[in-house]
Formats: structure tokens, sequence, C-alpha cells
């Protein structure tokens, strides 16, 4: 089902009781981390007729953090989402926990008729997609996916130019996140959680795994299993969400990945060195299929672009990031270029002209208007889906194909086993 299929569908009705225009927006966050306090809560508030009504973290030291950033003791506060979703006092969720709970508190959060702001990835495994979907179709919410680019203005100049041909025949698009983290963080003991948390509910959905101060600090989660999948899922959903747009395709039919912890030694279950090549058939841009080449490293960011992709066409390539895109034109056929004078042929230099927190701003406008937005659950699980699809080839050891229509591996058993995690009971996934 296509995008546009999927939002003519039948049946999805858009209920108008979160907010009228001109109403007070009542916000309740999920989550209440570093990006919960320090990007949500200010990133909300700065905009008229809203307000935060309601915290919750399993994280007591975090969650009055966040209170106090959001209003005070006239906000409640909440150590269980579920009760969250109880009250009449919330007319929106902020999801910004940690990927392992992302699908079910959306699902939950349809079913008790609260709109969604969803931060990416969509979820732990690829096949929390599709019972996202449906929870999205049948109860008729706004959910908007946090892949903020989508809503930047030269993010979709740029994708124009390369749906209109500007850069010719597209044949490979390279994605790159670089880091660099070097020495790491170490193999630290396992050890008790801070009094503060609540490490069992933090676990949650997934394996239960004893606490290691590396799975929770300095953005460790996006390492371990238990809350995270790789920079090829946190960071390159972003990447992949825009690539899917601009090239007007929903899945790749091969994937190939291999890396290791190269760069440092840890203890992290993801590696800090990773390379994949995925395959796509034919779209509207790359009439013959194109090649998907994603690289990513957090020992030494030696490209001054250092979370970018590149689009490679017949006649032109096209750098692409939020600080903007450059178009450099190809060559003349036979015609050999050094690498003093590589942007030598820069046709188009565009900077980005708006803060990608926009994003924000769009959610709201799209509740006011009871309006489905360009980022949502669709795009997410197809963009989620691609970094997951990697990390099941990693896995498995060798290459994959998939069926994206059917959420499935062709003919391999044991990867597609890794498509769908598990959920540690009594969480259950649907229903």
């Amino acid at each position: 089902m296509t995008r546009r299929t999927f939002l003519k569908v039948p049946g999805l009705s858009v209920p108008a009781v979160a907010a009228a225009p001109n109403d007070t927006i009542n916000l309740g966050l999920i989550g209440c981390g570093a990006r919960g306090r320090g990007v949500h809560i200010p990133g909300f508030l700065k905009h008229p007729g809203v307000r935060f009504t309601a915290v919750c973290d399993v994280n007591s030291k975090y969650m009055a953090q966040a209170r106090a950033l959001a209003g005070g003791e006239r906000v409640a506060a909440y150590s269980d989402y579920r009760k969250m979703l109880e009250s009449k006092d919330v007319d929106a969720v902020v999801i910004a926990s940690n990927q392992q709970w992302h699908a079910i508190q959306t699902i939950d959060a349809c079913r008790a008729g609260k709109d969604v702001y969803l931060e990416k990835p969509l979820g732990n495994s690829i096949g929390e997609g599709p019972y996202v979907l449906e929870a999205w179709r049948k109860y008729g919410r706004i959910v908007q996916a946090g892949t903020q680019q989508r809503s930047q203005e030269h993010y979709k100049k740029a994708v124009e130019l390369i749906r209109a041909g500007k850069l010719g025949e597209i044949s490979e698009v390279r994605v790159w996140d670089y880091e660099n983290y070097w020495p790491g963080p170490g193999r630290p003991a396992d050890t008790a959680p801070p009094p503060e948390l609540d490490w069992n509910q933090y676990v949650g959905p997934s394996a239960y795994r004893e606490y290691n101060p590396n799975m929770y600090y300095n953005y460790g989660y996006d390492w371990f299993r238990v809350a995270g999948a790789g920079h090829q899922v946190a960071w390159g959903v972003h990447h992949f969400d825009i690539v899917l747009w601009a090239m007007g395709v929903e899945w790749p039919r091969t994937a190939f990945a291999t890396g290791g912890n190269y760069g440092y030694e840890t203890n992290h279950d993801y590696p800090n060195t990773f390379h994949a090549v995925m395959e796509f058939g034919p779209g509207p841009v790359a009439k013959r299929g194109f090649t998907l080449d994603y690289t990513m490293r957090t020992a030494g960011r030696r490209e001054t672009r250092s979370h970018s992709k590149c689009f490679v066409g017949s006649t032109a390539s096209m750098v692409l990031d939020r600080a903007g895109y450059s178009i450099v034109r190809e060559p003349p056929k036979g015609s050999r270029v050094s690498t003093a004078a590589a942007l030598v042929g820069v046709e188009e230099t565009v900077a980005a002209q708006d803060d990608h927190l926009y994003h924000f701003e769009v959610f709201l406008n799209n509740l006011r208007q009871r309006k489905q937005p360009a980022a949502n659950p669709e795009t997410i699980h197809y963009a989620s889906a691609v970094g997951h699809l990697m990390n099941v080839s990693w896995e498995a050891g060798r290459s994959v194909k998939w069926d994206g229509k059917q959420n499935r591996v062709i003919g391999d058993a044991a990867a597609q086993e890794l498509v769908t995690r598990v959920y540690r009971k009594p969480w259950k996934l649907g229903g």
C-alpha cells in the first residue's frame, strides 16, 4: 500500500477532538531524558496555545526536572505512561522514550484517543511497524513522526530537483554517519541501577538484561539491543526517509551489511564501524534501480559534513544534509578531475533557511487542522525498516532478500526470525 493510497483509505477518520482552532493544546511528555527535557519541552512551549499538563518517566530525578521545566506543580507526574493516557487533561502525547517503547506506546495512545508526536525510529524491530499502522488506521489519530527533515524547505526543494531529473539518471546514493567517540566508553561491569531508576520498567518489552552504565548514559542506549539498534537506525532513519522520498520507492530488495567494534574496545552490542549496501528496484527516478551505500563509524569523523547523503547522477551529484545542499556538475565524458579541482563544477549551493525543529510547529498546525502529516507512521515504518534490515543481514552474517509488501525475508527462515523481536511478558504487541 502506497502512502497516497493509505491516506485515501475509506474509514480513516480523523476525529476533531484534540484541539480546535484557538484552543490550547494540552501535551503529555513520555520520556524525560536529555531530548525530552532539553528539546521537546522548550521547543513546544515557545509556541502560543500550548502547555504541558503531564510528564512521565521511569527515572524519578529526570521526571522531577522535566516537571519543573514544563510548569511546576500544576503539571501531573506519572511513572507509568498508561496512567497518563487515562487523563482527560492530555490531548496529545510526545513520545520521547527509548525506541523499545515507541511502538507499544503509540498503539496505546491511539487506542486512548490521543494524538501523537513520535520520536524516531518507529520501534526496535521491523515487525512492530504493521501493528502501529493498524492502530493508526483503526483509531484515526494524528500521528507525526519525528523525522524533522521532512519539514525543512531545502529538503523539499532538493527532493523536487531530484524528482525533476536535475541530476540525470541516479544509480547510487551514498549515506554516512560519522562521529568521534574515541577512546570509547570501555567495558564497565554490570552493577545496580541508580536508586531513582526503575530498571525493570525501563527495559519493558525488551529481553531483560542486568543494568550496565553504558546502556543508560551518554547515548549508550543506541548501542544495546535493550533500547537501540545502532546509528544505522537511530541516525540512519533520517537519511533513509529522505532517500525513499526523493527516489519514490518504499523498500529495498536486497541488503548486505558487515561491521564490528574496530574503533575502540567496548561492550556495545552493535558495531562502532559499519558498512551496508542495499539494492533497490526500478522507480520513478532510477528507472533501472539503484544502490544505497551506507557507512558509519564513531572513531574518527574525517568528513566535515558528518551526517549526510549524496545522490550520484549521470549529469550531476547532490550532497544534502541539514546545513543545505550542493550540486556538482559531472565533468565531460573522458575528462579527469584532480582532487584540488573537485568542486570547480559547483552549480548551485543552497543553505538551510529554517530550523529543523520547525517540525514541532508543523505538528501543532496539523492538530489544529486535523490534518495527517507528511511524516507519518507509514513513512517512518519504511525508513526505520531500512536500518533494521541492515541489522538483520549483519546478525545473520549474509545477504538477505526482502519482500517489503509482505514484510518478510525471502527464503531465509533464520533471518526472518530477526525481523520481529519477541516482547517480554506481560507486554504484548498489538491487541
